[in-house]
């Protein structure tokens, strides 16, 4: 699914990017993984307004792998997070104020780049989960039947096939035409996450996926993120640092704006460089 419309169309598996711009060189204490990434982040300021929230961020995100947010409060996660669907074009006065984003090749604030269009591509799971007031049906075969897809065979493929992915089709495949918001909590997150997945991303952004939702449904949706892996790649902005080491293969520690250390998450946890790290890993502060 290009990004540019005159682009080639992307190959799944071969993670060809859709320019023929280099790939990024990150900085030393950021090191970059094997192959193409699928998100490179090059010297990124941002601010809203007139107050910067990001201050000269890099890294690189690989394709295929969970990598996890963490940090405190207000150090600028969710910002970066936004970032990467262009969420923060809704805001009056946000903007990047240097630096850029590459996905697949392309700077993702070119004016060539079709909002909706990377929206689709990359697509976004929230905080508080917030299915449509429809049938759980309907909050799945949305985004398709908005791409244009009308023939109800192919909407009923789509619809078993996310929610199987979303590990929701055996809990709700006999009440399909119920309305969504009767299902529990966990339920509706998955379902929304079943949402996403509809209209084929090949990147999941999640934020606090987990936060309104009791122990049991964490785990459910922990699990969830972990099969997801093989399939996509996902972005997840977490202040439970536990969930981090559970579900993330890298982890990155934002504070004040800046990307303090980011690595494996073994690596963070178990032998971080930084004291600063080290500090909020172990509950100093934060």
């Amino acid at each position: 699914m290009p990004l540019v419309t005159e682009a080639p169309p992307r190959r799944r598996q071969t993670h060809e990017p859709m320019t023929h711009e280099a790939p990024a060189t990150p900085p030393a204490s950021h090191p970059a993984p094997a192959g193409i990434p699928a998100i490179q982040v090059k010297g990124v300021d941002f601010s809203y307004g007139d107050k910067k929230v990001l201050k000269d961020v890099s890294l690189d995100i690989p394709s295929n792998e969970v990598v996890a947010f963490i940090g405190p409060s207000g150090c600028g996660k969710t910002t970066l997070l936004r970032c990467f669907n262009r969420m923060n074009d809704l805001v009056p006065g946000a903007r990047v104020t240097k630096g850029s984003i590459i996905i697949e090749g392309a700077n993702i604030a070119d004016k060539a780049i079709d909002p909706v269009q990377l929206r689709r591509h990359v697509g976004m799971v929230f905080q508080k989960y917030n299915p449509f007031p429809r049938s759980i049906y309907d909050n799945v075969a949305y985004g398709p039947r908005t791409l244009g897809e009308k023939k109800k065979s192919a909407l009923d493929e789509v619809v078993e096939k996310s929610l199987r992915r979303a590990a929701l089709w055996d809990e709700v495949k006999d009440r399909l035409n119920d309305i969504a918001t009767g299902l529990s909590g966990g339920q509706q997150q998955r379902l929304c996450i079943a949402r996403t997945m509809a209209v084929d991303p090949e990147i999941i952004l999640m934020d606090e996926p987990c936060s309104a939702l009791d122990p049991i449904a964490t785990a459910h949706v922990e699990d969830l993120i972990l099969s997801l892996r093989e399939h996509y790649t996902i972005v997840i902005v977490t202040h439970n640092m536990q969930q981090a080491t559970r579900v993330s293969d890298r982890t990155a520690f934002f504070y004040l704006g800046e990307v303090v250390e980011y690595d494996t998450t073994r690596k963070i946890f178990e032998n971080p460089v930084q004291k600063r790290t080290l500090d909020y890993i172990s509950g100093r502060f934060g």
